[in-house]
């Protein structure tokens, strides 16, 4: 009769050197995955910059609270759209008559009033999408 302690010593090794193969692949994709969905979003956000996200889920943040200026003020919210698989290929303020085209993986500025306390509604193109910018 054989020993068994060398064909478990092999097994173990084959098991071992399979963990460790699928480690470092995993390794070298989440790495992968981690580049990619950083440039997809972006530059850094500049101070007080406030960034909106449009992805096949609609748009992230879906409500984006903003200070409150001087007569006549501007804050700048900037959109970039994430993925083909969603309509929010654009961004609408009604209330504003603005519509800015979102091209894929562009990081798109608009600017919209601040000067007094409102809430502006914005959606896709289909209205399917939608959000809000509160000036408080």
């Amino acid at each position: 009769m054989r020993p068994m302690a060398p064909r478990f010593a092999l097994s173990t090794r084959l098991s071992l050197v399979a963990v460790l193969v699928l480690g470092v692949a995993g390794a070298f994709t989440s790495g992968c995955d981690k580049k990619s969905a950083a440039a997809t979003e972006g530059p850094p956000l500049a101070p007080g910059e406030v960034r909106v996200t449009a992805s096949e889920h609609g748009f992230t943040p879906a409500s984006v609270s903003l200070p409150k200026g001087a007569p006549g003020a501007l804050s700048t919210v900037t959109f970039v759209r994430t993925t083909d698989q969603t309509c929010a290929t654009e961004v609408v303020f009604p209330e504003l008559d603005l519509k800015k085209d979102l091209p894929l993986n562009q990081v798109v500025a608009v600017n919209v009033p601040a000067d007094k306390a409102r809430t502006l509604a914005f959606q896709c193109g289909m209205g399917m999408y939608k959000g809000a910018l509160v000036v408080h």
